[in-house]
């Protein structure tokens, strides 16, 4: 089981902050992968193209990382500024 943490447009677009998932192992792209499946409104918020943050127990990490079971996970949407 992982925890889910949604931030930014995620929140509004997903309905939720975050949820719990059951995981046994594997990367973030596994999960993403996994989130783009419930449909539409998931694969659109969370499109291939778009650059995204993965925060793995706090720890902001960059391409593809590994998952342990009881991880808490945010997912950072992108983030444009000026």
């Amino acid at each position: 089981m992982i925890k889910i943490l949604y931030f930014g447009f995620l929140r509004e677009a997903l309905g939720r902050d975050e949820e719990m998932l059951p995981w046994a192992d594997g990367n973030s792209e596994n999960l993403l992968t996994l989130l783009r499946a419930r449909g539409d409104d998931w694969a659109a918020a969370l499109a291939p193209g778009k650059v995204f943050r993965v925060v793995v127990d706090r720890e902001i990490r960059h391409g593809t990382v590994e998952i342990p079971d009881g991880a808490e996970v945010g997912i950072l949407p992108p983030v444009t500024g000026g």
